[in-house]
């Protein structure tokens, strides 16, 4: 395992991390969840990523419950949970968004289901248009100064919010946003390439990156359309299908078609390949994955030494081959 600075701070992330998102407590239960976290500690993973909108919390349950049994020791790695969409089913309005009461209450209920005393990490899972920016800042450093957050950030918001909510703190002595979870991918690269570049040495923002395959697209799996199998074939992801294969989806599929044929042609996976292109990205702290099996996951950890197989022509090829 390789193990990487978050932004500019002292914090060491593993370049790959473990998440829940759309797997522990809907396709994976509790067994599972020990099985494929053992594998990943064993192989050097120490960030655990989470939300508390994943399975209306229950991801959080399964996970803390997993790490708990397992025996992890609680200085050897990082746990995170994220705040806006609430958890449970059919939120009232404290029980959602940014605000002081909800960001406060996540937070202790995200401490009770992973069965910690303090987050790592906690973002902020999208902006809140009807909470004052300040305060949300306001809560976090609140956060981190009672010892129950140690570092705090956003997820795919955009570059301006970021760097306002990073004025407003350094101008007042707060505990300011490090770190960002956009979405990227070979599909996906404005945000992280372009819009986010001049935060990188403004703020030193660090990232920790979500869908290194695109839900699936760079595994070819959906080369005919959505399969019976895979994170875009669960009954309550319409939603995520059109948002992959939506506006633009049949031109996406091509694309991700022409990676897959790429890697065919070096003789190796297209989803450790895939992985490995995003941690190629200096500005990226860790890769999250999704595995809903040991051997997916094993699969997924070849990543490793695929970014350091090939040279940069390899790179351009795969590159070209996804985007034209």
């Amino acid at each position: 395992m390789q193990y990487r600075r978050l932004g500019s701070t002292g914090l060491q992330l593993s370049a790959l991390a473990f998440g829940a998102w759309m797997t522990f407590g809907r396709q994976v239960g509790r067994t599972e969840a020990r099985e494929l976290i053992a594998t990943a500690w064993g192989h050097g993973i120490t960030f655990f990523d989470n939300a508390e909108a994943y399975a209306h919390g229950e991801a959080e349950r399964v996970m803390g419950d997993a790490i708990a049994d397992l025996g992890l020791p609680r200085d050897g790695y990082c746990v995170s949970s994220k705040v806006f969409f609430g958890a449970a089913e059919d939120p009232r309005p404290t029980q959602r968004g940014l605000s002081r009461k909800h960001v406060v209450d996540a937070c202790h209920a995200a401490l009770r289901r992973l069965r910690v005393d303090y987050l790592d990490l906690y973002y902020c899972h999208r902006p809140d248009p009807d909470t004052p920016l300040e305060e949300t800042v306001a809560a976090m450093d609140l956060l981190v100064r009672q010892g129950k957050v140690l570092y705090w950030g956003t997820s795919e918001w955009p570059e301006a919010l970021v760097r306002e909510a990073a004025r407003f703190a350094r101008s007042h002595h707060l505990a300011q946003p490090v770190v960002e979870q956009p979405q990227y991918n070979l599909l996906h690269r404005e945000r992280v390439e372009l819009e986010y570049a001049p935060l990188y040495p403004e703020l030193g923002l660090g990232l920790t990156t979500w869908s290194p395959l695109a839900s699936g697209l760079l595994t070819g799996k959906y080369a005919g359309g959505v399969a019976r199998e895979g994170r875009l074939a669960q009954p309550d992801a319409t939603w995520l299908q059109r948002l992959v294969l939506g506006e633009g989806g049949e031109r996406r599929l091509e694309r991700a078609q022409r990676f897959v044929e790429a890697a065919a042609e070096l003789g190796e996976k297209p989803a450790p390949l895939a992985i490995a292109w995003c941690l190629r990205n200096p500005h990226v702290s860790s890769v999250i994955l999704g595995a809903s099996g040991v051997e997916q996951l094993r699969e997924n950890l070849q990543a490793l030494e695929l970014a350091r197989r090939y040279d940069d022509p390899v790179w351009a090829r795969l590159e070209v081959a996804a985007t034209r």
